[in-house]
């Protein structure tokens, strides 16, 4: 039997393959690792791999705006679960190298927010230079120590690494012979990312109690008081938003959509109404699945809001349209 193929953000050892191994063991699937998170969504998209996993939330840089944009146009994709993965900071460099020989800093740019104050403190004037991953630099200096290795009249043409150090996650330190310059180096140490796992659209995963509904809403353009009675749909349901932010919709200024959170599955009562009121008022909504939620936090339920409540008052309204009650 064939295995699930993951696309992912790679090289290995990044964050990314930390929140894959906790979905499925490579011995139980083909990791494909990527150069972004959007070729790894469009992987899926293109039938390159079965599910992608990509960072889409991190606790100090909020939502992950390429995911999110990804997933707001092209072929429908869902969520189909998530994962979180605290994270650390570890700069490193080649062996040899010292800190105070350290001028240019490679960094993911989500790495580099993270630890902007220490490198503020123990780097001034350090220059960022922008990774694709968080291991792409520690893979690069691995590269770098095979090339030393060989003798000067048989080294391949290649110019030097740009970069004197690399802001890393600690588990790519030794599988890519780094040498560690200062660990814990991120200025935030309850630092976490969250992970979504990303698949064609099907069945829904079932309602576990604990769960999270991702939609994109765009809003009625120059209509006062849209973005309230977009809100009200969720609100006057007794759902909770986890997340709202708004992201450029691309066609002209001053048009916004709407990333969201929200807390319950599509198939709760309250959830399904709340979706079917932003059908009625919003021009476009875009479902992007409903899933457990990784802390395992369950919905408060409202008086008024539980399924029981909703399946009461449409069978109170079916007897007054047939004349049953009064």
């Amino acid at each position: 039997m064939s295995v699930p193929r993951y696309a992912y953000l790679g090289p290995a050892g990044t964050f990314t393959e930390a929140a894959l191994r906790q979905v499925v063991g490579p011995d139980d699937a083909l990791y494909i690792p990527q150069v972004d998170v959007v070729s790894a969504i469009e992987a899926v998209r293109s039938g390159a791999a079965d599910f992608a996993v990509v960072a889409i939330e991190s606790t100090v840089e909020g939502g992950v705006t390429a995911t999110l944009d990804s997933l707001a146009v092209g072929t429908p994709l869902v969520l189909l679960r998530e994962v979180l993965v605290p994270v650390d900071f570890t700069l490193a460099a080649a062996p040899g190298t010292d800190l105070a020989d350290v001028r240019r800093v490679a960094a993911h740019p989500h790495a580099w927010v993270q630890c902007r104050r220490w490198l503020a403190a123990h780097l001034p004037g350090a220059v960022h230079v922008p990774a694709t991953s968080n291991t792409a630099p520690a893979a690069l200096i691995a590269d770098s120590l095979v090339v030393e290795l060989v003798p000067a009249g048989d080294r391949v043409a290649g110019g030097p690494l740009g970069f004197d150090a690399a802001l890393v996650p600690p588990a790519a330190v030794e599988p890519y012979g780094l040498a560690v310059l200062a660990d814990h180096v991120a200025d935030n140490p309850s630092l976490v990312t969250r992970f979504v796992v990303v698949g064609r659209p099907g069945a829904v995963p079932a309602a576990t109690g604990a769960d999270k509904t991702t939609l994109d809403v765009h809003l009625p353009s120059n209509d006062a008081g849209a973005l309230l009675t977009m809100l009200e749909q969720f609100a006057v349901r007794g759902v909770n938003l986890s997340r709202i932010e708004s992201r450029p919709v691309g066609d002209s200024l001053g048009r916004y959509s709407f990333s969201i959170d929200a807390e319950g599955h599509i198939a709760e009562e309250r959830m399904g109404e709340a979706l079917m009121g932003l059908h009625r008022v919003c021009p476009h909504v875009r479902f992007l699945g409903s899933y457990p939620r990784a802390d395992d936090v369950r919905a408060t339920v409202h008086i008024g809001t539980s399924d029981r409540d909703f399946l009461d008052a449409r069978e109170w309204l079916g007897q007054l349209r047939d004349g049953r009650a009064h």
